[in-house]
């Protein structure tokens, strides 16, 4: 029976190894399958992202709102939704807001092979290029699922992956000032930490073009009022730059 502790050890280091694989995959912060964009040792910068746009419903209303604080913010767009919203996606790029992939049709790419990864990013790549003139720079993966090979083909696309430090769940139903709570608390720990806060937030849905994001817009009005004037909105790009 010497062979038993040997299949119980096997069986741990490969139970260790899925562990440490998903761990790469959807930890927010995780560089383990390449470099990602999170945020800077810089406590007074804030970068407000939001995901799963353009939506008609929400994405105007939260322009006006950034725009009378002078913000500017980054707006990952589903493919799908740029074709639908053209004019909407050229508002975004007008107001000076940074614009990236966030895939055609947001899959979860940990489920499929690479060919198709490759086809969701070009596919978005193209709908913002026909619509903007130029592709993205920035790529985001549907829910933080950075799969090696996601992050390799956007590499190979010129964009760079873009995680966060702090999700706030805002798409669950919150109401506005538990989400404005939450966010506070994260720039307040991030800034603990030594760190400028790269913020993910939606103003849309991928089950519905129109979702109501009511909650989030008034929570971003709300947190805009209350932050600082020395607060420092950047995006991205200038941390890539």
């Amino acid at each position: 029976m010497g062979f038993v502790p040997e299949i119980i050890g096997a069986g741990v280091a490969l139970a260790s190894a899925a562990g440490l694989c998903t761990y790469g995959v959807v930890a927010d912060e995780s560089q383990m399958f390449g470099r990602t964009l999170v945020a800077p040792p810089e406590p007074g910068q804030l970068a407000l992202t939001f995901d799963d746009g353009p939506n008609p419903a929400a994405t105007p209303r939260l322009l006006e709102t950034l725009a009378k604080r002078g913000a500017r913010a980054t707006f990952f767009l589903i493919g799908d939704y740029v074709l639908r919203e053209p004019a909407l996606t050229r508002e975004i790029a007008a107001a000076g807001h940074s614009v990236g992939n966030h895939t055609m049709h947001h899959l979860w790419l940990p489920r499929h092979p690479s060919a198709t990864i490759r086809a969701e990013l070009l596919a978005c790549n193209a709908a913002i290029e026909q619509t903007l003139g130029a592709p993205a720079t920035l790529f985001r993966a549907p829910h933080g699922a950075k799969r090696p090979a996601a992050m390799r083909i956007a590499q190979e696309l010129g964009m760079q992956t873009v995680q966060w430090n702090l999700m706030v769940g805002d798409w669950k139903n919150r109401s506005a000032e538990d989400i404005l709570q939450r966010l506070r608390n994260g720039i307040a720990a991030n800034q603990r930490r030594g760190r400028g806060t790269n913020a993910v937030l939606h103003d849309g849905s991928q089950f519905e073009p129109r979702a109501d994001r009511t909650a989030t817009v008034d929570a971003v009005a709300m947190l805009l009022d209350a932050l600082p004037s020395e607060t420092r909105f950047v995006t991205p790009p200038q941390w890539h730059e």
